[in-house]
Parts: C-alpha cells; sequence; structure tokens
C-alpha cells in the first residue's frame, strides 16, 4: 500500500491532534520514544498520561488506519494508542507493519502493542518476527524490542517460544556480536530487554486501571 498524507484520505486534522499533541515541552511522538513517561519525578507524567489513556479510548479505527499508513512518526504514535487502548483488532496490521519493517523507529511500538495484546497470537508474530530479522546480523532493526516482548508474553503465557533465540552462541548471541557497537553493552542482553518491555507495559497497566 502506498503511503499517504491522512489529508489526502479527509483526516488531516489527525497529525496534530494525536501525534505533535504538546502534553509537555515536545511532541507526543518524541515524549513517548524518549522514555521520559518512565523517568521517576517527570512532572508532565500524569497530564501526558491522562491525555495518551483519552486518546485511545476516543481516536476513531479510521483515523487509526490514517496513522498508520503514513510516515513513522505518526505510525509510532498510533501503534502505542493501539497497545495503550488494547485495540486487539488491530493485530494483523501491526503485525504486517513490524515484518515489512519501513520505517525506523516505528518498529518498537508495534512491539509494546502486541506485548499489551498479551495472546499466543502476539506470540507467533514476534517469533516469526525475530525469525526473520535476526539472521540478519548486517541490519539493527527491531530485535531488541521483539525479543523483550516474546519474554514477556513467554512469562505470561507460560511458553518458551524465546528460548531457541536466547539459548548460548544461539541467533541473539551471533546477532549482537556481528554488530561490533554492541557488543560488551550490557543494554543488549535478554534480560535488559525483557526489563524495558515490562517497564514499559507495567506503566500503562497503571495508566488504565480504575
Amino acid at each position: 500500500m502506498p503511503f499517504q498524507h491522512p489529508e489526502e484520505i479527509g483526516y488531516g486534522y489527525v497529525i496534530e491532534r494525536y501525534v505533535k499533541r504538546k502534553d509537555s515541552d515536545h511532541p507526543r511522538y518524541r515524549e513517548l520514544r524518549s522514555g521520559r513517561v518512565l523517568r521517576p519525578g517527570w512532572p508532565h507524567a500524569k497530564r501526558f498520561a491522562r491525555h495518551l489513556i483519552d486518546d485511545a479510548a476516543t481516536i476513531s479505527d479510521a483515523e487509526l488506519e490514517a496513522l498508520l499508513g503514513y510516515e513513522w512518526r505518526s505510525r509510532f504514535t498510533a501503534a502505542w494508542l493501539i497497545g495503550v487502548g488494547r485495540r486487539d483488532t488491530f493485530r494483523e496490521r501491526i503485525g504486517d507493519l513490524l515484518l515489512a519493517s519501513e520505517f525506523c523507529f516505528s518498529g518498537s511500538a508495534y512491539c509494546f502493542a502486541l506485548a499489551r495484546f498479551g495472546t499466543h497470537a502476539d506470540a507467533e508474530i514476534l517469533t516469526a518476527y525475530l525469525d526473520h530479522y535476526l539472521p540478519r546480523t548486517d541490519l539493527r532493526y527491531d530485535q531488541p524490542a521483539a525479543l523483550g516482548a516474546l519474554l514477556r508474553l513467554d512469562a505470561h503465557l507460560g511458553t518458551r517460544h524465546a528460548d531457541r533465540f536466547t539459548e548460548p552462541d544461539g541467533l541473539w548471541d551471533r546477532w549482537v556480536q556481528a554488530l561490533a557497537h554492541l557488543q560488551d553493552s550490557p543494554y543488549f542482553t535478554p534480560a535488559e530487554q525483557r526489563r524495558l518491555t515490562d517497564l514499559l507495559c507495567d506503566f500503562a497497566n497503571g495508566w488504565t486501571q480504575p
């Protein structure tokens, strides 16, 4: 499907309303990508979370599709809204976008959404992604986020999909070792990726509790 600016299909307002919406010093997509929402003491956290929850509940499917059909910022934001709202009718769409990996950055939000959905179907999508992209040791896409999401789902579902990726000298180790700037980094371990996914999902759970 060709990329379309939302204006072309009658939804030109969605970028300003959902993607650039300023609940603090920066647009929403930038705050989400920076991870500032996870930092203790961030003064805008409650307001930012409230607006995010409200938008996740009220955005229409058509508006989400308009965002998912455009560039990485809009896709990233749409996937976050889908994940926060657990809009699992978008599972197949999110899975297709993740596997296509057309843009940088947005894939981590797709992984967040799949982790939030929390089912075997989501684990299968993440497994398919890792099967395809972990052997590509020349590429750094969203392998870390996908592994972290899969590890969280394994713990939740009682499955072991991630085992064959994380075994010693397995696909994960080979992928990390092939990218020199990742070697010896404590960030690029399965445990750290699981921890980061847990932080995001636990914060989302906290925001959306009654």
